[in-house]
């Protein structure tokens, strides 16, 4: 059980984020390491009130007779996502993937017709390239069938915060849960991550813990929100981060992230870098002629001492992944980094 005050703060912290980023009044917050259990928080509690819409409770008989649950994610979907269904207990061939489009996002007309036991995973900012899938639509779909969605938005979830951004994620207050990382988007304290579910009791009953040697308090008791019982208080640092930013600051801050992205991708295309996706939100991703040569580039900028990003693939080919996360980038910064990127790309004789 956390101290009265760490416990106040959290109930604070989650009234306030929920007016930010327009959830439905009433939407239930825990606080967690990370994203990646954020999403296992959630998917629990959306295992358990779909089993338990078909008169089945899996609390009290296990997973092994329970009803098929259906879960339909999207080709581009982030690793944690099939770590955490394994984790509750779905194999990777009870999963049905959903076509994507060239920029990640879940193609509409490739969607799996949903139904009533349909647990729906969607995305709030690829990790590679930024893309959000259409959200509105897919959750006008899932309502309408009764499925639940769960949305995956580590760093994605905060363009809610954005008149600029908000377009990316509309639809967002009809999903039935969402996770983010205030570590990310935030650059709150690491480690802090958010779960929001939209029925409360589907979420404390998946959480709650029972035994004699526990006590809970008359007030908000986050181990009824969490997987964690032991654990640091997290709210203490996203309020004081909440505080400070206000609601307008907030919305400076990814402004601020999602336009040195922008200017960050513009620079590189023009110092001959082939931009592989206009830079969305704050991420985005570039290469060199041949694939070896962005390997190779991409040694060389991780060794300079000067910035650092990480390799990953795109439709078969090597890519160099570009993130803008930290309120300190400044476009001095970037320019620095750009020369790093030129020098790479000149000095192994790869340039036009």
């Amino acid at each position: 059980m956390m101290s009265p005050a760490a416990s106040k703060l959290e109930e604070i912290c989650e009234s306030w984020l929920v007016r930010l980023l327009g959830l439905e009044q009433g939407t239930a917050m825990g606080l967690v390491t990370g994203s990646s259990n954020a999403i296992i928080c959630a998917l629990a509690a959306a295992r358990n009130e779909l089993l338990r819409r078909q008169g089945y409770n899996v609390q009290e008989e296990g997973l092994r007779n329970a009803p098929p649950l259906r879960i339909v994610i999207g080709a581009g979907a982030h690793s944690v996502v099939y770590s955490a269904l394994s984790i509750l207990g779905f194999g990777q061939r009870e999963i049905e993937i959903a076509h994507v489009d060239r920029y990640g996002r879940i193609d509409l007309q490739q969607v799996p017709k949903l139904d009533k036991n349909t647990l729906l995973i969607l995305q709030a900012g690829h990790v590679c390239g930024g893309s959000f899938d259409p959200i509105d639509e897919l959750c006008n779909r899932a309502m309408s069938a009764g499925a639940w969605v769960h949305v995956d938005g580590a760093i994605g979830l905060w363009a809610a915060a954005s008149k600029k951004q908000r377009h990316l994620i509309v639809g967002l207050e009809k999903a039935d849960s969402c996770s983010v990382d205030a570590h990310k988007g935030l650059n709150a304290g690491y480690d802090c991550g958010i779960v929001f579910c939209k029925n409360r009791a589907a979420l404390t009953s998946a959480m709650q813990a029972k035994g004699a040697y526990i006590h809970y308090s008359q007030h908000r008791d986050g181990m009824n929100y969490a997987t964690e019982m032991s654990r640091r208080a997290r709210g203490v640092v996203l309020w004081a981060v909440l505080k400070h930013l206000g609601t307008e600051g907030v919305e400076r801050l990814v402004d601020k992230m999602c336009s040195q992205a922008e200017y960050f991708a513009s620079s590189l295309e023009k110092v001959g870098f082939t931009l592989v996706n206009p830079a969305c939100f704050n991420q985005f991703m570039v290469k060199c002629q041949t694939p070896q040569q962005t390997k190779t580039v991409l040694k060389v900028i991780q060794s300079s001492g000067i910035c650092w990003c990480g390799g990953s693939e795109w439709e078969g080919e090597p890519v160099i992944r570009i993130s803008v996360c930290s309120h300190a980038t400044t476009k001095e910064d970037i320019d620095l980094s750009v020369s790093v990127f030129e020098k790479a790309l000149k000095c192994q004789g790869f340039e036009e």
